[in-house]
């Protein structure tokens, strides 16, 4: 039941926010929100006095939780210093994060554009490979969301490109599917797949500029590709002349336990793109860096792409400021750590409920996904009921786990479990004795 079922309804905050604004992916009449008036640590506080545990990291971005004073700190700097100028000046902050993206990504991955959104950054991305190779299609995957603008939204099979409609957003030429690394609910083996793409390139007779892929799926189930999928996936992009490019928008800075899940299956991508973590969302930053040799080539040819805010100099700060906390706090090899533990929690609360049909996931990016059958896959979710507004079994599920004061974010037959990097044991306790309690609503309907 949703609060506006209930009475009271709405604090002031929260009846104001829904009369004047509109709310992301929903009916308005859906729109619910609780107003949040303070944060520590890991946890987020309601207008109810509320302490919630967030094990999605919000929508798996606020990596760092809530506690950076670093960044905090060098963000109020900057403001009071330099707040902005425009991308065609040179800002400290802008210089140090590019040369610092230089060292921690993978490969010969050099130069960088910023934006200030994952999307953004794709489409970014689309423009350089098409540009670099002289090509117009993009090769993404079905179980896949890079983005809500027009060609991100195009090159996503996320169900909310369905929705979208031709009536309301045309799709974008050249943008090509083909199948994931998802042996659980598919019927083609990684392998399989692999080949498939390799056939959907040679068919498609030259024109594809790039294999566009998140190298561990997020919103759309968490998928989980084998250790040498991504290696073999790059091979075959460059065989065609496609570049490879992997959106680590959820993937990087240490969510897997690496700085990037590239480097996680010894993957070099010519493209890279980030957002989220960048900052910890502490400032809309996002970033698109290209190899050494895609950077020379627009030596001598227009990058014809702009934004009022790239660079954004409080944003760059808060960029660098990130990152050092990462390095500092030795935030990366937490994740690794809490990672397994975490692992080795969520496979033995599999075990205890039926319901729970696999797990997957590396370091701190992991999800269960959820079964009616013990014997098959039969999902609660299906992927089209992520549009339609009507309660799931895995809405309530995540309805329980909140009753017991832990967030997690469901989607697609999926409870993501993404939480900041700073979290210790006793938090993960905490939220597998939450979601303990919330499965026993799924195993409750499972099939006779």
């Amino acid at each position: 039941m949703s609060r506006q079922d209930e009475a009271p309804r709405y604090n002031d905050v929260e009846r104001t926010d829904r009369e004047y604004t509109l709310g992301t992916w929903t009916r308005q009449r859906d729109f619910d929100p609780t107003q949040i008036v303070d944060t520590e640590g890991p946890r987020i506080v309601t207008a109810d006095g509320d302490s919630v545990l967030d094990f999605s990291s919000q929508y798996v971005c606020t990596s760092l939780g809530y506690d950076a004073e670093r960044v905090a700190d060098a963000v109020a700097e900057q403001i009071r210093e330099v707040p902005y100028v425009n991308p065609g000046w040179s800002t400290e902050p802008r210089a140090t994060l590019s040369k610092k993206l230089a060292e921690i990504t993978p490969g010969s991955l050099k130069k960088t554009f910023y934006s200030t959104s994952g999307t953004e950054a794709n489409e970014v991305a689309f423009k350089i490979a098409r540009a670099y190779t002289g090509k117009h299609k993009i090769l993404s995957r079905y179980r896949s969301y890079h983005g809500a603008t027009a060609a991100s939204l195009s090159a996503s099979g996320d169900p909310r490109r369905v929705a979208q409609g031709p009536e309301i957003q045309p799709e974008v030429p050249g943008m090509v599917k083909g199948p994931d690394p998802y042996a659980y609910g598919s019927t083609l083996d990684p392998d399989e797949s692999l080949a498939y793409i390799d056939e959907m390139l040679t068919l498609e007779g030259d024109t594809v500029a790039g294999v566009l892929v998140e190298p561990l799926v997020g919103s759309n189930g968490v998928l989980t590709p084998p250790d040498d999928y991504l290696p073999r996936l790059q091979e075959i992009a460059h065989d065609h002349g496609a570049l490879l490019i992997c959106d680590e928008v959820m993937t990087g800075f240490g969510r897997t336990g690496e700085w990037f899940a590239s480097t996680l299956y010894d993957a070099e991508p010519d493209i890279i793109t980030m957002a989220k973590g960048l900052t910890g969302s502490y400032q809309p930053l996002a970033a698109t860096t290209v190899t050494e040799e895609i950077g020379e080539y627009f030596e001598d040819n227009l990058l014809n792409q702009g934004h009022t805010f790239s660079g954004h100099p409080t944003a760059c700060a808060a960029g660098v400021a990130a990152i050092e906390t990462y390095e500092q706090e030795n935030l990366v090899e937490n994740a690794r750590e809490m990672g397994e533990y975490l692992k080795a929690e969520l496979e033995s609360l599999a075990d205890r409920h039926p319901s729970v049909g696999e797990r997957r996931g590396v370091g701190l990016h992991q999800g269960i996904e959820l079964t009616r059958s013990e014997d098959e896959r039969v999902p609660f979710e299906e992927r089209s009921d992520k549009m339609t507004g009507e309660t799931t079994v895995l809405d309530e599920v995540g309805a329980r786990a909140l009753e017991e004061g832990v967030y997690f974010y469901t989607s697609v037959n999926t409870v993501v479990v993404t939480p900041p990097l700073t979290i210790t044991e006793d938090h993960v306790d905490e939220a597998i004795e939450a979601l303990d309690a919330a499965l026993e609503i799924s195993d409750a309907k499972m099939e006779a």
